[in-house]
């Protein structure tokens, strides 16, 4: 008797059965090979002091053993590093073993990643190799975990799956476009690979902003501090302490002090642009086709090359100190969920640069122009008082200073005369501390500024606010005046405008979140403050 039931075709599947799908183990992998040439330089480096005294101690003796141990050492711990380390990426998370006696596993879940940053020494450009940091946002002491290093073109295009969250193995590539049909034929033609947008590719003109920044004062603070100690010990064993004293007195102390302003004034400006431009040199900004993430690459030895998702800003901030702003300057910040504060400098957008450049950038980014240029509501005439009583009191204590010095030691009481200068100067402070003060809602966002020596244009989206604080020192609290604060999980995680009147400060809050405030304030109290 034939069987009931049909002969099933050979070509078709069988049903599946019934139970979970079985799950497929993801192998460890190994870090590029070329690595063995780069550990065993890095442990060298890191080595040096060894080194050194190894070789010292070789040289004292008739035999090179020590010599060779203090490289052979180094050079070792570089390729077994190599070989016991392994990493693998699952459809979670991100994993990096290293395995000798024991067995250490760090891991990073993928729905925590909120950068991911490439890093190319000389060495690594050399060998086509970079190292690629996955900054997670953790407050622990790893904050970015290390994969050192890949293949260039392998570790960009982790850093697309890690970013989107894409298939490591057998997808796409996450830059390529929707497939595009044969108007003719009706089937799809191969993807595209898509071009990034560039928004900002950096002008080598813009290094005159350089020495308007702090970076080159603090390092030539630093060598001026190192030469003076050299000066010093050379003077103590080539002249006589009379002779030096003699030579002290003879010199004009109002030709020292220029004399000193001026070298330090050099020095601050060739160290500023010689660190522009080994920072920032090849500064290219660019978003992905599809919107998904920016991508900032930059360095001149060193290449860095950052990626932000960009479902995780939340705004920007303008940073506008006063060399830059006078000079119609500043840099460009994201405020981004996730950054802890060892990640904050990846978060640099756009370095010292024109201001019409930096508001372009920030348009593109936001999608309208408002927050960056609208005119601010200013904070009324009792936070000006307050502006002027601080900086006039902190100006009272140099002459009050320089009273006492002469007072003590007969000094000519010219000197107190010379010092009332500062008060112009905290005249001129004041009323820049006051014009800056400002806030404003726009469609989207709440803007707020302060600062004038250090100045700040905060823009935070308004849907990214999860909290306000309202604070008020005694001196406030005789004004009327206020502190209020808006807290996010992104960026700074707290965004103040300053001594705004209290009435208006209930009234922001609720305005730019509105309901978050009320169930801590009355309805008859958010009634009359509006």
């Amino acid at each position: 008797m034939s069987d009931a039931h049909p002969e099933r075709p050979a070509d078709e599947v069988p049903p599946a059965p019934d139970g979970p799908a079985p799950t497929t183990e993801v192998e460890w992998r190994r870090l590029d090979q070329r690595m063995l040439l780069v550990n065993p330089v890095q442990e060298l480096i890191r080595f040096f002091p060894l080194v050194i005294g190894a070789l010292v101690v070789g040289r004292s003796g008739d035999s090179n053993f020590w010599q060779l141990l203090g490289i052979a050492i180094p050079v070792a711990i570089g390729i077994v590093r190599f070989w016991i380390t392994r990493f693998r990426i699952t459809t979670t998370q991100v994993e990096l073993k290293r395995s000798l006696i024991g067995t250490t596993v760090l891991t990073a879940r993928l729905d925590r990643v909120r950068a991911v940053e490439l890093t190319s020494s000389p060495i690594h450009r050399i060998l086509g190799l970079a190292k690629v940091e996955i900054g997670t946002g953790s407050k622990g002491s790893e904050e970015k975990f290390a994969l050192d290093a890949l293949a260039i073109p392998e570790a960009r295009e982790l850093r697309v799956a890690l970013l989107h969250r894409a298939a490591v193995e057998g997808a796409p590539a996450a830059t390529e476009l929707p497939p595009a049909y044969d108007e003719a034929t009706g089937v799809p033609a191969p993807p595209v690979p898509a071009e990034d947008e560039v928004l900002m590719r950096l002008d080598p003109g813009w290094v005159r902003y350089a020495p308007l920044t702090s970076s080159g004062s603090v390092i030539a603070a630093g060598v001026l501090a190192v030469l003076g100690q050299v000066v010093e010990q050379l003077g103590e064993s080539l002249f006589d302490e009379e002779d030096v004293l003699r030579l002290v007195l003879e010199v004009s102390v109002a030709v020292l002090i220029p004399v000193a302003i001026v070298v330090f004034l050099v020095l601050g400006a060739v160290f500023s642009v010689l660190g522009y431009f080994v920072t920032n040199w090849g500064y290219l900004l660019t978003r992905d086709a599809r919107g998904r993430s920016l991508h900032v690459r930059r360095g001149l030895l060193t290449t860095t090359e950052t990626s932000l998702e960009r479902e995780r800003f939340r705004g920007l901030e303008v940073r506008e100190p006063l060399g830059l702003r006078l000079a119609g300057a500043a840099r460009l910040k994201a405020v981004v969920t996730g950054i802890s504060s060892g990640e904050s400098g990846s978060t640099q957008l756009v370095p010292p640069a024109p201001r019409k450049v930096v508001d372009r950038v920030g348009a593109d980014l936001l999608g309208y122009s408002a927050p960056l240029v609208v005119p601010l509501r200013q904070h009324g005439p009792a936070a000006r008082t307050r502006r002027w009583t601080r900086a006039l009191m902190g100006a009272s204590v140099v002459p009050a200073a320089a009273a006492v010095v002469c007072w003590l030691t007969g000094l000519s009481w010219w000197a107190v005369v010379a010092t009332l200068v500062v008060y112009p100067a905290a005249a001129a402070l004041a009323t820049d501390r006051y014009r800056r003060l400002g806030h404003e809602l726009t469609a989207e966002h709440l803007v707020v500024r302060s600062g004038s020596l250090g100045g700040e244009r905060a823009i935070l989206q308004r849907t990214g606010i999860i909290g306000w604080n309202i604070q008020q020192s005694w001196f406030q609290r005789r004004r009327g005046l206020a502190t209020l604060v808006a807290t996010t999980a992104a960026g700074d995680q707290a965004y103040a405008a300053i001594d705004i009147p209290e009435d208006q400060a209930v009234a922001l809050a609720d305005e730019a979140v509105p309901g978050l405030l009320t169930p801590f304030v009355a309805g008859e109290q958010l009634t009359s403050a509006s």
